[in-house]
């Protein structure tokens, strides 16, 4: 399996942590998530939580965090149901986040729908960390959306349907 994983500690990060830590404080009013990213934050929390994990070779979108009972800032979550676009997106999120020392995933099987994120952490716990970059994900997607929608609207405006004719040659 390919590995992905954080840039050196040397290198410069994007200075986007620092507006998505300032949307998570103060979000702007945007539609809400779609009903599968809803549904995945829902059942991530919930196998999270309890304990032993919820998620079997039949998943469904359910996380399992493989780790040590006496070190919780180390360890490995399979999440059921997903690819790279979740995947690769947690880990930039993940990457952006100074307590985290490393973050990488990788996919077992090109025709499983598993991921395994392995997160390291300097001393949080890795599965608060993960929560916290799931919903800093969450904003920024929020936001993407909102923005979207406002052009979408704001073109709609300027230019009404019956001039927008797709089938003309």
């Amino acid at each position: 399996p390919r590995i992905h994983h954080r840039r050196p500690r040397g290198c410069q990060s994007p200075p986007a942590l620092s507006s998505v830590r300032a949307l998570r404080r103060h979000p702007p009013p945007s539609p809400r998530p779609s009903s599968r990213a809803r549904n995945f934050l829902r059942t991530l929390k919930s196998s999270l939580k309890s304990q032993p994990p919820l998620a079997g070779p039949e998943g469904g979108g359910a996380a399992m965090e493989h780790g040590s009972a006496t070190d919780s800032t180390a360890s490995t979550f399979s999440i059921m149901e997903e690819d790279h676009t979740l995947a690769n997106s947690a880990r930039f999120v993940l990457n952006q986040d100074p307590r985290v020392a490393f973050c990488g995933y990788s996919i077992p099987h090109p025709a499983d729908k598993k991921v395994n994120i392995r997160v390291q952490t300097t001393g949080d716990p890795a599965k608060d960390v993960l929560k916290d970059a799931l919903q800093d994900l969450m904003v920024m997607c929020q936001h993407v959306r909102g923005t979207f929608d406002n052009a979408v609207a704001s073109h709609r405006a300027k230019e009404p349907a019956e001039q927008m004719d797709i089938d003309q040659k």
